[in-house]
């Protein structure tokens, strides 16, 4: 038990001194911040991007109203028919609308997908653009980090900055002058 004891207290000193080394370094660090949203909504190419993905997904929802317009016809002429048809044209019929009830389902699904997919081919040479202006603006500050202001949900990271901390390392418009936007 003593031996326990005697381990414990020795792992907890040994513990301490490991968190407060990176304290005292951490002090020295220069950290800086950016709102990249920001950045990505004044760039002039962020407009083409928006009309393309718009296109595209108008051109995705028209194949879909298409495609559900015809799987609701199918539905309306079997509820027209289910009266007189016999048990096995019925469970045929019936088979046949859930096969294209699933393949609808896919297709909104793979829509999706392809969405999600063209605005990411769209958007990552934007997104590279403006981590190359961080990198060039962080290096000539000589920062250590750069923190992101918001999350991808456009909700808050960093809740208070002084001014003068603010005018000092919120590098968002100088990132903004970086890339001429």
């Amino acid at each position: 038990m003593k031996l326990a004891t005697t381990f414990f207290f020795t792992a907890l000193i040994a513990l301490s001194s490991l968190m407060a080394a990176p304290a005292v370094q951490a002090q020295d660090m220069k950290i800086g911040f950016v709102d990249p949203r920001a950045v990505l909504e004044r760039m002039p190419e962020m407009r083409a991007v928006q009309q393309r993905l718009q296109n595209f997904a108008e051109r995705k929802q028209n194949e879909l109203s298409t495609k559900e317009r015809e799987l609701q016809t199918e539905i309306e002429l079997y509820q027209q028919k289910v009266g007189v048809i016999s048990e096995s044209a019925r469970q045929t019929e019936e088979e046949r609308l859930t096969e294209l009830d699933r393949e609808f389902r896919e297709l909104q699904n793979r829509a999706q997908q392809e969405m999600q997919q063209r605005r990411q081919e769209l958007m990552s040479p934007l997104l590279d653009q403006i981590q190359s202006g961080i990198n060039a603006v962080s290096e000539s500050k000589g920062l250590d980090y750069v923190l992101n202001t918001t999350t991808s949900q456009g909700d808050v990271i960093i809740l208070y900055v002084s001014e003068e901390v603010q005018r000092e390392y919120d590098i968002t418009d100088a990132v903004m002058s970086h890339l001429e936007i």
